[in-house]
């Protein structure tokens, strides 16, 4: 009986184990899906998304050039 004691934790976990398993699979069935996700956004929306954020970037790396050449003593030093 004392040896059963022992036992006890070491066949806890496979049992555990075994428990979890069993309502993984049983929560995994066709009827409990969860509702299908929305469909992703237009390509023609991303596509005008992405050009005016790249029209944006081009924007900026203008006004930064512009900041940088109007400097005749060279490059800034920032710090």
């Amino acid at each position: 009986m004392q040896h059963l004691l022992y036992l006890l934790p070491a066949l806890g976990c496979p049992v555990g184990m075994g428990a979890m398993m069993w309502f993984m699979m049983r929560s995994g069935k066709p009827g409990r899906q969860a509702p299908p996700a929305p469909p992703a956004a237009p390509v023609r929306v991303q596509e005008q998304e992405i050009a005016a954020l790249r029209a944006e970037v081009d924007q900026l790396r203008a006004a930064q050039r512009e900041l940088d050449g109007s400097d005749a003593t060279g490059p800034r030093r920032r710090g």
